[in-house]
């Protein structure tokens, strides 16, 4: 998805396409235009940015337009096997459009953050398989989730989290802490739709390459490698479509 404030969707599209798949960007104006071009799709993506400025808080304007508009055409994607990511901005349209529970707010420290981080997988999906710990940047000024405790129960026992920010590798490397927005229960990411729809914080599609780790030089493995870990969460939603064809 495109438009009004969005401004990562060349990265991510880029990142689906080195994973294997087929990408377009489309704008939020004419997906409300041509509605049934939907049904063409497999995988929908809301990406990075600042949606509307962020005016009236993040992703809640964008989301707005998206439900008044798309609601009919977005239950029957979601019903279909498809899969759904909401990246930084794109975690905050997806938490307010419902699809995601519990939503997001300004960091702790009142600042904007830009760094890289550690990630700890924690739930099931499509998106996740065969990763166990992955470091990726953050840019946000609104990325501390927060959830009620009751929903919290319900999201946990379904094993609805899918990362935690953990104390991992960037953050020894550069003597960091783990969870610099103040998240409740550490949480960077969600999932709902039994794994399908995925939203978190964390800018995969900027860690596609090695060299764009800062432990780069110091991991002899990625020294050897074209490819950094954030690639793998996209090639896992292209096998997922991949493997079912077999």
């Amino acid at each position: 998805m495109s438009g009004y404030g969005l401004n990562c969707e060349e990265e991510t599209k880029f990142a689906f396409e080195k994973a294997g798949g087929i990408a377009d960007i489309v704008h939020l104006n004419d997906l409300i235009a041509s509605p049934a071009m939907l049904k063409d799709y497999d995988i929908l993506a809301f990406p990075g940015g600042f949606a509307y400025g962020d005016d009236t808080g993040s992703g809640k304007a964008y989301a707005n337009k998206f439900k008044n508009h798309l609601s009919k055409e977005l239950e029957e994607f979601l019903a279909r096997d498809t899969l759904v990511i909401g990246i930084c901005n794109g975690f905050q349209i997806v938490t307010s459009l419902g699809i995601l529970p519990g939503a997001l707010t300004f960091n702790s420290g009142g600042k904007y953050l830009d760094r890289w981080l550690d990630l700890k997988v924690e739930g099931r999906s499509p998106w996740l398989t065969g990763i166990k710990t992955i470091s990726v940047p953050i840019a946000h000024g609104e990325g501390r989730y927060v959830i009620d405790e009751e929903d919290y129960r319900v999201l946990k026992k379904n094993k609805q989290i899918a990362f935690t920010y953990t104390h991992g590798k960037i953050c020894k490397f550069q003597n960091l802490e783990a969870n610099p927005n103040g998240s409740m229960h550490d949480i960077a990411g969600v999932l709902a739709y039994n794994g399908r729809v995925l939203g978190l914080m964390p800018h995969t599609e900027r860690a596609m390459f090695a060299h764009q780790s800062p432990t780069w030089q110091k991991n002899k493995k990625m020294v050897k490698s074209e490819w950094g870990e954030g690639i793998l969460i996209f090639k896992n939603a292209i096998n997922y479509f991949l493997n079912k064809k077999r």
